[in-house]
């Protein structure tokens, strides 16, 4: 791989998206720095750190490569060339499906069926999803504060390197769901069920959960320091790698739920487990012997 061109494809793709130098590096964990040395040639990101790319960039490995067209004429082909709802049915309307870069604050998406829409560096500040399906779409490098997804259907959708600052997500529908590093202070997740959602290198301190389901979550690498998850239910959720500090499990149920760490288990993490609060929590006998081997405090648990 060619380094000048490898950083060219980057500042291109970055730029494509709105996204800053230093929002790039915040989000794959370099220094803005770093990602300036990248973009004049002068080194190049590991394959490791390139995949991560991928995903922020919105871009797939393809797109380095020497004989990859240009990811602009990509992008004027998808936004030129609408896609038809229904292939059975040709008389269904035609519709739009790529809002990547458009100013679209304040605008009402509330009942829209439409699947695998592209909102790629867009301005979606405040605006209203309530009971859209929005089944497959993508979000990437987004502006959603205060957004309203109440009622949302969000299957498969995939939201990554967005700010979703105070955003609703009351009684949504989080089945297969993918949020990446995402900004979700202020957040509010309430009334529903996560099915096999997976919250990855996402900052969970200030996002409110409350009355939740989560069943088959993975919080993969997610900062949940200090946070609530009272009297929620837990089941085959994974907190590997995640940072649990002070963490709340306080009247919650938790079945089949494993917080090994993939690395070395080491003093600092010990003490962190030993931290986190399970009061009058009620627990499988195998999520209680993995908690017990770690030294967590279960002396005000319920066993099923």
């Amino acid at each position: 791989m060619d380094a000048k061109m490898i950083g060219n494809k980057i500042a291109g793709a970055r730029k494509k998206i709105n996204m800053s130098q230093a929002g790039l590096a915040g989000h794959v964990f370099v220094s803005p720095q770093a990602v300036g040395k990248w973009e004049r040639g002068e080194s190049m990101p590991d394959i490791i750190t390139l995949n991560q790319l991928t995903k922020i960039l919105d871009v797939d490995l393809n797109y380095f490569s020497e004989n990859h067209s240009s990811a602009n004429a990509i992008s004027a082909v998808e936004e030129t060339i609408p896609v038809v709802s229904s292939l059975t049915d040709l008389h269904q309307p035609q519709l739009l499906t790529n809002f990547s870069g458009n100013d679209l604050a304040m605008t009402d998406f509330a009942g829209v069926i439409a699947h695998k829409l592209k909102f790629n560096g867009s301005n979606l500040r405040g605006s209203d999803f309530t009971g859209a399906d929005l089944t497959g779409s993508s979000f990437l490098g987004s502006d959603a504060r205060e957004a309203n997804f109440q009622a949302a259907n969000l299957t498969d959708c995939s939201l990554s390197a967005t700010d979703l600052t105070a955003t609703n997500f009351d009684q949504a529908i989080l089945v297969r769901t993918k949020f990446y590093a995402l900004e979700l202070a202020g957040a509010k997740i309430s009334n529903t069920k996560l099915i096999e959602v997976k919250l990855s290198k996402t900052d969970l301190r200030k996002t409110v959960f409350e009355n939740c389901l989560f069943e088959g979550v993975d919080f993969d690498y997610s900062d949940l320091r200090g946070l609530r998850l009272d009297g929620q239910t837990f089941i085959g959720v994974l907190f590997h790698n995640a940072a649990l500090n002070e963490t709340t499990f306080k009247g919650a149920t938790l079945k089949n739920v494993s917080f090994r760490s993939t690395f070395a288990l080491t003093n600092k993490y010990y003490k962190a487990i030993k931290t986190i609060c399970f009061e009058g929590a009620t627990m499988d006998k195998l999520t209680y012997a993995s908690l017990k081997g770690l030294g967590a405090d279960l002396s005000k648990v319920n066993l099923m």
